[in-house]
C-alpha cells in the first residue's frame, strides 16, 4: 500500500512537472568543494550539456584566475560564493521587469478573487508556482500571496484543493528539509503542518512570506514597535517591491547598527584598499540616505561607516580603473575600485553631501579640492601611509555632565598599582589599534577588534566605544539638543512611572559610591525621565558610569530601539524571542544537557533575567561591564555565546543534579565566584559587590576567561543566523501569548455557559476573527485602537456594534437578527453592561448560552428584556433625538464614533474601560468601587422585571413573529403567538374594567384596538419597514399620554406557557457545531458582501 501511493505521489509529481516548467530539475550542476569539508556548494546548472559547458567557460575565464591571489581554501569559498551571489542578485534586477507582466498579473488576480472569493479589498501581493505536500503526494499548484492571507490552490485529474491561511494564525514559518524533499517552506497553523516546495523561487517566496506574516503580526499583536514603522502603515499599499526593500533595509540597518529611518537605497560590488593589510578587499557598498557603508565578502569580517556629514569630497581618481575617492574631514580617505556603475554612485554621493559637480567653484571649494587632491596623489604614490586614510578622532563638543566613572574613580597619574599598570598597556593596545584601524565614526571593525574587546576595554575609553560600537554616536549626531529638550519638559512632572523611577533610585548598583551621591542620583533621575517621555520605560543605567548623560541615553536609545527590539514593551516580547533562540542554540550544540533535561523552560525561567539586564544582575559590577563590552560590538549574539559558555562551564554539575532548585543555586553559586582580577575599581566596590556570599566554597572564574571561551567554542554562532531564528521565533512566542490569552479567557466564561470547551474555543476564534476583519483593510482601525495587551484578558478583544452584529447574526439560533436590523442594536445594548460601546467574549457568550441552552423561561426573559430599557430606549447610547440611526450604512472604521455622540470622546478617540487606564495614575478607588459592585450583583429574577408597555409590547410580538418566521410550524406558531396577544388584552382589559367601572374614554379605544391588531397580525415586509420608521412616533407618543395598558413578565410568562407550539419551539435543541461551521465558512464572505 504504502509502495502504491508512494508511485502515485511520483505519476501525480511527474504530470505536474510536465505542466509547470518552473518545476523541471537540471540534470546538469557545477559544484564547489572545500577540502576536508562535507559540504558542496552548487555554483551552476544546466538543462542541456551545451548550456553546462558554456557556464564551465565562463566561471575559468571569470573567476578562476582570480582564485590564485588567495592563501587559504576558506578565502577562496568566501569569494566564490559572495561573487555567485552577486551575479544572482544582478540577474534578479535584470529579470524583474519580465516577472512582474502587468497581463499575467491581471489574470493571476482574476483567479485569486474567483477562487478564493475574499473581500475585493483584499490586495494580492505576489504569486507563484509551487507543489503543496499532503503527506507524500504533492499537488502542483499556484501559491497566492496577499496582504492578509496565504492562499493555496491546485485542481488537476478532478481533484481540488484549496488552503486559506490568514497571516495572524501562523505559528511557525521555516524552510525545512527532510528525506524526500530537499528544501521547502514549512508554515504551520491551527496545529497543522503544511509544506510548499518550489525549485526556482524559494528564497524569494520566503523572504516575501516571512516579511507578510511580521507585518500582521506587528500591526495586530504589537502596535507599539509597528508605529514606527511608517512604511508599512497603508495595507492597501503593501507590494512584494515594497516588503522586499523593506527586507534588506531591515538587514542592512542591523548589520550597521544605523537609525530606523535610514533605507538601502544602492548597492555596489566594489574593491575597497585597506591599509592595514596592503591589498584591496571584496565587498559590497551599501547606500542610505546619511549613511556610506561597506562590508567585505572575502571573509575578513572588515566593515567600515562613514556619515555623509562628514563626507568633504568625491573624487573620480582613474575611470580607466573605475576607481572613486571619498574625501573626509580629518584627512580622512578611503578608495573604492572596480565599481561598475561608478558614475552614478559619485554623482549619488555628491547630490546627498551637496557637494557640487560644475567645474565653476567657489574659492572654499577649490582649497578643498587642492587638499583632496593632494590626498589622492599622496594615496597613490604612498599606499602605506595609513595617517591620511584614517586620521585622528575629531574633538567631540563637550558637554556640562562627566561620566561618572572620571568624577567618582579619577586615575592617579604618579601612583600606578599593578592593576593600573595593565590597564595602561589595555589602553596602549587601543591606541595601536587606533592608529592603524582609525578612531572614531569611520573606523575600521576587523576580526583584530573583536579580539581586543574579549580581552577587555580600558575604562578611559568604554564610554567611547560603547557609542561607537552600538551607533549611539550617529543617533546623537543627527539629533542635536534633542536630550536637552526632553530634560526641561520632564522637570517637574509627576506620573505613575517618575513615583516608580524615584523608589528605585537608590536600589540601582548600590555598591557603586557614584550612586550614593547627589550628584549620580540626579543624573540617575532624569535618564529614565526623559527615557519616558520618549516612549519607553525601562533602562539599563550602568550605561551612566562610563559615558556622559547624554551619551547614556542615547545609548539606551540603541539598546531598547535597535539592539534588543520588544524587549522593554508590556509582554517583554523581545526578550522571550530571544529565549527560544537561547533554546535552539542549547539543542544544537549542548546536545548531553538536552538529553539529560528534555525540558528546557527551565532554562528560559533562569535565563530571563541574563538578557533583561545583560547579565549585570547576576555578576558582580566589574565582571559585568566586559560583557556588556561584547554585547555593544556584537549584539545579542555575545549574550547567547555566554549564557551557552555558562551552561557548557557547569555541565557535569547541573547533569548530577536532582531538581530545578539544586540546578539554580549551582548556577548562583558560579556567578558568586566570577572575578575580574584587572579590574581597577575601588577596593570598596569590589568588596560590595561579593558581600557576604562565601567564595571559597568555589573555584574562581575570570571574566575574560570565560568570554575568551564563549567566542572560541560558539564564535561560529553568526549573527545572521540568530536573526532568522529570531523571526522565526517571534511568530511562535505571540501565538502562544495569544494562546494563553485564550485559555485564561475560556477558563473563566467556562463558569458562566453551559457550552463545552472545544466550543468554546471555536466562538473565541470568530470572535477574533471578527475583531480583526475590519483591522485588515484599515489603515486607522478602530478596533486596533480598542486592543490592548495591557488589560485584563478578557477585555484585550472587543466587539462594537458593526462587528457584533454580524458574527452574532451569523451565530444566533433563529436567524432573527439580520446585521443592520434593530434587533441586533437592542442585543447589543442589552449585553453591554458597562455601556461603553463595547462588548467582550464573556458577554458575548452569554447572549449566545440564553439563546441556545437556556430554560424557556431565561429565553423568553432575555427576550422580554430586549424590549426594556437600556436595550429598547433610554440609554446613554441613545441618541437624544431617538431616531434609529443605527440602520443608516456607516464605514466600519467612524461606527464606533457615531453611537458615542451624547459623549465627550477623548483626543485619541479612544474608548477607556473605566477606571482609567493609560501612563497617569491608576483610580484605586473606582477599581474598587467596580469590585464591590460585582460581589455584591444578585441574579436578576422575574419579579424584578419592570412592565412592558404598549409600544413595547407589539415589538416584542414582531420579534417573536421574527423567530419563527421560516420553521416548519410557522403557521401554528403564528395562530398561538395571535391567541396569547388577544388573551392578554382582554385580561388587561377585564382588570382595568374592574378596577375603574366607567368605560374608557373614546378616544382611547381605537388606538387600543389598533394596537391589539398590529400585535396579533403577522408582519410583513412592507409593515416591518413601517413599524422602523414610526418607532420614534409611537414611542414619543407612549411617553406623552398616559399608557393604555401593559403587561408583567409573569403574566406573558403564564400566557406562552398554554401554547405548546411555543414551548416546544424554544426547548427544541439546536445544533451549535453546524452553525459555527456555517459561520466560518461564512464570515470572510459577508464582510466581502458588505
Amino acid at each position: 500500500m504504502n509502495l502504491l501511493l508512494y508511485v502515485t505521489g511520483l505519476l501525480v509529481g511527474t504530470l505536474d512537472t510536465v505542466l509547470d516548467s518552473t518545476s523541471k530539475v537540471a540534470p546538469y550542476r557545477i559544484l564547489h568543494h572545500t577540502p576536508d569539508s562535507q559540504v558542496y556548494w552548487s555554483i551552476a546548472c544546466g538543462v542541456t550539456k551545451e548550456e553546462i559547458t558554456e557556464h564551465w567557460e565562463w566561471l575559468q575565464q571569470n573567476i578562476m584566475r582570480t582564485l590564485s591571489v588567495f592563501d587559504s581554501s576558506e578565502d577562496i569559498t568566501s569569494f566564490v560564493q559572495g561573487k555567485i551571489r552577486g551575479l544572482i542578485a544582478e540577474e534578479g534586477k535584470a529579470s524583474l521587469v519580465l516577472e512582474e507582466d502587468p497581463e499575467k498579473f491581471r489574470e493571476a488576480l482574476f483567479k485569486f478573487e474567483k477562487w478564493f472569493e475574499l473581500p475585493p479589498q483584499e490586495k494580492l501581493v505576489t504569486y507563484y508556482s509551487c507543489s503543496y505536500w499532503r503527506g507524500k503526494v504533492p499537488c502542483q499548484g499556484w501559491l497566492y500571496l496577499s496582504t492578509n492571507f496565504l492562499c493555496f490552490y491546485s485542481y488537476l485529474l478532478g481533484s481540488e484543493v484549496k488552503l486559506i491561511l490568514s497571516w495572524d494564525e501562523i505559528w511557525r514559518l521555516e524552510k525545512t528539509t527532510n528525506v524526500i524533499l530537499t528544501e521547502s517552506i514549512h508554515v504551520q497553523a491551527h496545529g497543522e503542518n503544511h509544506y510548499f516546495s518550489m525549485l526556482l523561487h524559494l528564497n524569494e517566496t520566503f523572504v516575501i512570506m516571512e516579511q507578510l506574516a511580521n507585518y500582521s503580526i506587528k500591526r495586530l499583536f504589537d502596535k507599539e514597535d509597528f508605529q514606527r514603522e511608517p512604511a508599512l502603515s497603508d495595507p492597501l499599499k503593501i507590494t512584494k517591491r515594497g516588503l522586499e526593500a523593506h527586507a534588506k533595509s531591515e538587514q542592512f540597518r542591523t548589520f550597521f547598527r544605523l537609525p530606523k529611518e535610514e533605507n538601502l537605497l544602492e548597492v555596489h560590488e566594489s574593491f575597497l584598499w585597506v591599509p592595514f593589510s596592503h591589498f584591496n578587499t571584496l565587498g559590497k557598498i551599501c547606500l542610505s540616505e546619511n549613511y556610506l557603508c561597506f562590508a567585505s565578502q572575502d571573509g575578513s569580517q572588515c566593515h567600515t561607516i562613514i556619515p555623509m556629514r562628514e563626507v568633504i569630497n568625491v573624487e573620480k581618481s582613474d575611470p580607466s580603473s573605475r576607481a572613486l575617492t571619498v574625501c573626509m574631514r580629518g584627512k580622512r580617505a578611503l578608495r573604492f575600485s572596480e565599481v561598475r556603475d561608478y558614475q552614478r554612485l559619485a554623482n549619488s554621493l555628491r547630490s546627498r553631501c551637496g557637494i557640487s559637480a560644475s567645474p565653476q567653484h567657489s574659492a572654499s571649494t577649490e582649497v578643498i579640492r587642492g587638499e583632496c587632491q593632494s590626498l589622492i596623489n599622496h594615496f597613490d604614490d604612498n599606499p602605506e601611509d595609513v595617517t591620511l586614510m584614517v586620521g585622528q578622532k575629531d574633538s567631540s563638543k563637550a558637554v556640562s555632565t562627566e561620566a561618572l566613572m572620571m568624577v567618582f574613580h579619577p586615575q592617579d597619574v604618579e601612583n600606578l598599582d599593578p592593576k593600573m599598570l595593565k590597564e595602561k598597556m589595555k589602553e596602549q593596545s587601543w591606541n595601536i589599534h587606533f592608529s592603524e584601524y582609525g578612531r572614531g565614526t569611520s573606523m575600521f571593525f576587523t576580526r583584530k577588534t573583536r579580539d581586543l574587546i574579549v580581552r577587555g576595554v580600558p575604562e578611559a575609553l568604554r564610554g567611547e566605544l560603547w557609542m561607537l560600537f552600538s551607533g549611539a554616536v550617529n543617533d546623537m549626531a543627527t539629533h542635536p539638543g534633542y536630550y536637552t529638550d526632553l530634560v526641561e519638559q520632564s522637570l517637574g512632572t509627576s506620573t505613575l512611572a517618575t513615583d516608580e523611577i524615584e523608589r528605585d533610585l537608590h536600589r540601582s548598583l548600590p555598591e557603586h559610591p557614584a550612586f550614593q551621591s547627589d550628584t549620580g542620583i540626579s543624573a540617575l533621575r532624569r535618564e529614565p525621565q526623559d527615557w519616558l517621555l520618549s516612549g519607553h520605560e525601562h533602562s539599563h543605567l550602568s550605561s551612566l558610569l562610563y559615558a556622559k548623560e547624554e551619551e547614556a541615553f542615547w545609548l539606551l536609545v540603541a539598546v531598547c530601539e535597535r539592539m534588543l527590539p520588544d524587549y522593554f514593551n508590556r509582554r517583554i516580547i523581545g526578550a522571550l524571542v530571544d529565549q527560544a533562540v537561547f533554546e535552539d542554540l542549547i539543542r544544537e550544540n549542548l546536545p548531553q544537557l538536552v538529553e539529560h533535561m528534555t525540558d528546557l523552560c527551565f532554562f528560559s525561567s533562569v535565563s530571563l533575567s541574563w538578557f533583561l539586564t545583560l547579565f549585570i544582575s547576576v555578576l558582580p559590577i566589574e565582571s559585568a561591564v566586559n560583557v556588556v563590552d561584547c554585547f555593544f560590538y556584537d549584539g545579542i549574539k555575545a549574550i547567547l555565546q555566554l549564557g551557552l559558555a555558562v551552561l557548557d562551564y557547569n555541565m557535569e554539575a547541573l547533569i548530577s543534579c536532582h531538581d530545578d532548585a539544586e540546578a539554580v543555586t549551582i548556577l548562583n553559586k558560579f556567578f558568586d565566584s566570577v572575578t575580574n582580577k584587572d579590574s581597577p575599581l575601588p577596593p570598596t566596590v569590589q568588596q560590595a559587590s561579593v558581600g557576604s556570599n562565601d567564595k571559597a566554597s568555589h573555584v574562581s572564574v575570570d571574566i575574560s576567561e570565560l568570554i575568551r571561551e564563549a567566542y572560541e567554542k560558539y564564535g561560529h554562532i553568526r549573527s545572521e543566523e540568530v536573526e532568522t531564528s529570531r523571526k522565526r521565533n517571534k511568530l511562535h512566542v505571540i501565538q502562544t501569548l495569544e494562546d494563553t490569552t485564550k485559555q485564561n479567557v475560556i477558563r473563566v466564561v467556562t463558569q458562566e455557559v453551559r457550552f463545552g470547551a472545544s466550543q468554546l474555543d471555536e466562538i473565541y476564534n470568530l470572535f477574533k476573527r471578527q475583531h480583526f476583519l475590519c483591522c485588515y483593510w484599515r489603515i486607522q482601525s478602530p478596533a486596533l485602537l480598542h486592543h490592548d495587551p495591557s488589560l485584563a484578558y478578557l477585555d484585550q478583544y472587543q466587539l462594537g456594534f458593526q462587528q457584533f452584529s454580524v458574527l452574532f447574526s451569523l451565530l444566533e439560533p433563529w436567524a432573527f437578527c439580520s446585521p443592520k436590523s434593530t434587533l441586533s442594536l437592542w442585543v447589543f445594548r442589552l449585553i453591554d453592561e458597562n455601556q461603553d460601546g463595547l462588548v467582550n467574549f464573556k458577554e458575548f457568550c452569554y447572549a449566545l448560552d440564553t439563546l441556545y441552552g437556556a430554560s424557556f423561561t431565561n429565553k423568553l426573559k432575555f427576550l422580554f428584556k430586549l424590549h426594556l430599557p437600556p436595550a429598547f430606549t433610554g440609554s446613554p447610547l441613545h441618541l437624544k433625538d431617538q431616531s434609529i440611526q443605527y440602520l443608516i450604512p456607516v464605514t466600519e472604521d467612524s461606527s464606533h464614533l457615531s453611537r458615542l455622540a451624547a459623549f465627550d470622546l477623548p483626543e485619541d478617540g479612544v474608548i477607556r474601560k473605566t477606571p482609567e487606564r493609560g501612563r497617569g495614575k491608576v483610580d484605586l478607588q473606582a477599581y474598587l468601587k467596580q469590585w464591590q459592585n460585582e460581589i455584591l450583583k444578585k441574579e436578576e429574577t422575574i419579579k424584578d422585571l419592570p412592565r412592558i408597555n404598549q409600544s413595547q409590547f407589539i415589538h416584542f410580538s414582531k420579534t417573536l413573529y421574527n423567530i419563527f418566521h421560516g420553521d416548519p410550524e410557522e403557521e401554528p406558531l403564528y395562530r398561538a403567538v395571535a391567541h396569547v396577544t388577544s388573551l392578554l388584552l382582554r385580561m388587561e382589559e377585564v382588570g382595568r374594567r374592574l378596577q375603574e367601572p366607567s368605560s374608557p374614554p373614546a378616544s382611547t379605544q381605537p388606538a387600543a384596538a389598533a394596537a391589539a391588531a398590529a400585535a396579533a397580525e403577522p408582519p410583513t415586509e412592507e409593515a416591518s419597514s413601517t413599524l422602523e420608521r414610526s418607532d420614534t412616533c409611537s414611542s414619543t407618543n407612549s411617553q406623552e399620554a398616559e399608557t393604555d395598558w401593559s403587561f408583567s413578565f409573569e403574566q406573558v410568562l403564564a400566557s406562552l406557557l398554554n401554547e405548546p407550539t411555543i414551548v416546544s419551539f424554544f426547548e427544541r435543541p439546536v445544533d451549535l457545531q453546524t452553525k459555527l461551521g456555517q459561520a466560518r465558512v461564512a464570515q470572510l464572505k459577508l464582510k466581502g458582501n458588505k
